[in-house]
């Protein structure tokens, strides 16, 4: 495991490049799901390219009844059946050396102290500096509480004093409206300071997100179009295959708006949309992002049902199998009106996009796994090639796939081979998979070495967190107070509701085709 480290994709051509430390990765949460199926794979992955730091531990902390051997087996499991790259038996032993497990639950100070006492006794084999990461794999409910209790260790560390670091990673959700989201800020601004403080969303983690910053400035022929001369609207979808399976009771509690759209889907569009950085720092890159969300038109309560689109699936075929609609699934009331699906329309009120419609559809039930921002440029004059208003020329599209198959293609006009001028859209393909001829690194990885080095460009803000909430708290609060006691349906395995298809039409405009 040596300490080398590929440079952040926004931060290539800065003279000083992060690295990661020798660290501690304590995992609240250490038996979950998002530790067996992401993060124990992605630490693997990370020793097995050698990015982690020479000097490295994980200690899982959760209330199962585990030791090191049977968290290390547990370990094990999620990344052969979970892990991007497979196994290597030979190299097994040396990383299962550095897991721990300590059980306890997260109101029992003593247990904490557990925990404090067994860092202090691996940290020093392994070489580990009392550099430590906490990351907070917990149901939001348990922040409050795991927050104190660290504190009250004496396991968190000055910010900005000497010796080693104290670093926390926060889950999503942050909250499930504005002034809940501003109390878990304040929950964990009571310990940790803000440049200690990781709001996790694996979406920025993706390499395909990355390279959205590095299409638009490292390429002179993006930016100069970039703007509302050019730009007829913009699309992002974030389309899911599956149902709601398994996590029915929290879906009930959150819906596509809270659970896609407020975090990842904005965070697309504050990448797409910002305007130029002056620098590849942290703060000057959020800065930037955090201007689109200031810059979003306000929906009003009574613009709500023209700009916004809700809708639940309802009973249809996945892969050629029946499959129940929302409210048959186990966990969800008969009578539920949470949105399995959304569309809007959106509006950044600035000089470059004025004017410009944001498109954004997710749901669930829907033909494909598929997450896309497609930027159409304007229709070319009505003469020359473009005379016959019945058939029009097809505009220029530029295609960003986040997932899968990641890559971008650009759809341009060329002439049909034969003696008359036929005009016909061709598309210009990119894929990562065969240029670069691996597979990309999972999100997670990426995102666990940037805490790591402590670089928080990829990272939410709390300003941001904040801005992204009260722009979509004002539609919650007007479907809370509707009295609207069925939504939409739309079969399962189809592109949603027809009343997100009147959305677009009513502009002359239509869905992709993904």
């Amino acid at each position: 495991m040596t300490a080398t480290f590929s440079p952040n994709l926004l931060t290539a051509g800065v003279s000083e490049t992060l690295f990661p430390q020798p660290c501690t990765l304590v995992i609240f949460g250490g038996s979950g799901d998002l530790s067996h199926r992401k993060l124990l794979p992605a630490i693997y992955n990370l020793a097995l390219d050698g990015v982690l730091p020479a000097n490295f531990a994980v200690v899982g902390f959760a209330m199962d009844d585990l030791d090191d051997a049977k968290f290390r087996e547990f370990a094990r499991s999620g990344i052969e059946k979970f892990s991007r790259r497979p196994l290597v038996p030979a190299h097994w032993p040396d990383f299962e050396k550095a897991l721990f497990y300590v059980r306890g639950s997260f109101n029992d100070a003593a247990a904490f102290q557990r925990l404090k006492a067994r860092l202090e006794e691996v940290e020093p084999p392994l070489g580990v500096p009392g550099n430590r990461v906490f990351y907070l794999a917990i149901p939001p409910t348990l922040i409050d509480l795991s927050v104190t209790q660290l504190q009250a260790a004496g396991l968190v560390r000055p910010a900005h004093g000497p010796g080693p670091f104290s670093r926390i990673i926060v889950e999503k959700p942050i909250g499930r409206d504005l002034e809940s989201a501003r109390q878990v800020n304040d929950t964990v601004a009571k310990a940790f300071d803000e440049s200690q403080i990781f709001r996790i969303d694996h979406y920025l983690g993706k390499e395909t997100v990355q390279n959205v910053l590095v299409m638009r400035f490292a390429n002179s022929i993006f930016e100069p179009l970039w703007n509302q001369k050019y730009i007829d609207h913009v699309q992002i979808t974030v389309a899911e295959e599956e149902g709601v399976g398994t996590r029915a009771r929290y879906y009930e509690t959150a819906g596509a708006l809270r659970d896609m759209v407020q975090n990842h889907m904005l965070q697309l569009l504050c990448t797409i949309a910002m305007e130029p950085p002056w620098a590849n720092t942290a703060d000057v890159v959020r800065d930037f992002k955090l201007a689109v969300l200031k810059s979003l038109r306000p929906i009003t309560p009574k613009d709500v049902d023209k700009y916004v689109v809700r809708a639940q699936y309802g009973p249809g075929f996945e892969h050629g199998v029946d499959v129940p609609g929302y409210r048959r699934e186990d966990g969800v009331k008969p009578d539920s009106t949470t949105e399995t699906y959304v569309a809007l329309k959106l509006f950044v009120d600035n000089w470059r996009w004025s004017g410009v419609p944001f498109y954004l559809r997710t749901g669930k039930r829907l033909p494909k796994r598929a997450t896309e921002i497609a930027v159409t440029f304007k229709h070319v004059p009505e003469v020359l090639f473009n005379v016959n208003p019945a058939a029009p020329v097809e505009s220029n599209v530029l295609a960003l796939r986040i997932q899968p198959d990641e890559g971008l293609s650009l759809r341009i006009c060329a002439k049909l081979p034969g003696p008359k001028v036929k005009i016909y859209p061709v598309k210009m393909d990119f894929r990562y998979g065969s240029t670069f001829g691996e597979q990309s690194p999972e999100a997670y990885e990426r995102l666990l070495l940037d805490v790591m080095a402590g670089d928080a460009t990829l990272f939410m803000r709390r300003d941001a967190v904040e801005a992204s909430w009260r722009f979509v708290t004002e539609i919650l609060n007007h479907w809370q107070h509707s009295s609207t006691r069925w939504l939409p349906e739309y079969p399962a395995g189809t592109w949603g509701p027809l009343e997100a298809d009147k959305l677009i039409q009513a502009d002359d405009r239509k869905w992709r085709t993904l």
